[in-house]
């Protein structure tokens, strides 16, 4: 990827100011922290979670797991919906909006509809992109882009960051995906998998819980590493 960007943060504060720059309406649903994936850090989600995004370390054995998912070996696969909007990501760094793009993407339609303002950048770019465009046309559209460019830096460099940006040369040992819930199948979306990942059925009720069991798999595998964050869509309170 020779094209890179500057990495954001898993920080709800800046994943909220970067959504609405990008024209969702933070008023309905906004980014919130979920502190672990037990059940007492669920309960104080607000309810019903409309997608959760994971951070986590880019590790040798889980890396091995990306490789098995390319390689379509997964037991029990079957190919997704045609509904399931999935990018190719092809942007060095670019992990965060991609995850973010996914989660907003595949929400529920009446909320999409309700929460995306018409005419606004994320308006504009999913009309551009509708799900059955392929994931390497839809990378391509957007690292052609130069507003969500602009955008994505901005976010990087935001007041909230709780760290500094660093430099574009640095190694990012961490990478976001995106966990959704598409017509009752809960999908992994994943820029660096070659399709959206089916880990079963699920429901407006229990897809939090069903989305935390798929990241403590992955917190299985690193037992120890402490670089996992968890944030969920979730609606906003005042």
């Amino acid at each position: 990827m020779s094209n890179r960007w500057f990495p954001l943060e898993s920080n709800p504060s800046l994943l909220n100011a970067y959504i609405s720059r990008l024209g969702f309406d933070t008023a309905r649903y906004n980014f919130v922290d979920v502190f672990s994936v037990e059940d007492w850090a669920l309960e104080m989600v607000p309810q019903p979670v409309a997608a959760v995004i994971m951070l986590y370390p880019i590790t040798d054995v889980q890396e091995k797991h990306r490789y098995r998912d390319n390689m379509h070996v997964i037991p029990n696969q079957k190919p997704a919906s045609p509904e399931v909007w999935h990018t190719a990501q092809r942007i060095g760094n670019a992990c965060g909006t991609i995850g973010v793009l996914h989660a907003l993407a595949n929400m529920p339609k009446s909320l999409k509809g309700a929460s995306v303002r018409k005419g606004s950048w994320l308006d504009r770019f999913y009309l551009r992109c509708p799900s059955n465009l392929s994931p390497e046309k839809k990378a391509e559209l957007l690292e052609t882009d130069p507003q969500i460019k602009t955008m994505h830096d901005d976010a990087t460099s935001h007041e909230s960051n709780q760290t500094d940006r660093g430099d574009l040369t640095d190694t990012v040992e961490t990478h976001f995906v995106a966990l959704s819930n598409v017509g009752g199948t809960l999908y992994e979306l994943d820029g660096r998998k070659d399709a959206p990942i089916d880990h079963g059925e699920t429901s407006e009720g229990t897809f939090l819980k069903d989305a935390c069991k798929v990241v403590k798999a992955y917190m299985d595998r690193d037992p120890g590493d402490l670089r996992f964050t968890i944030v969920a869509l979730a609606p906003t309170t005042k």
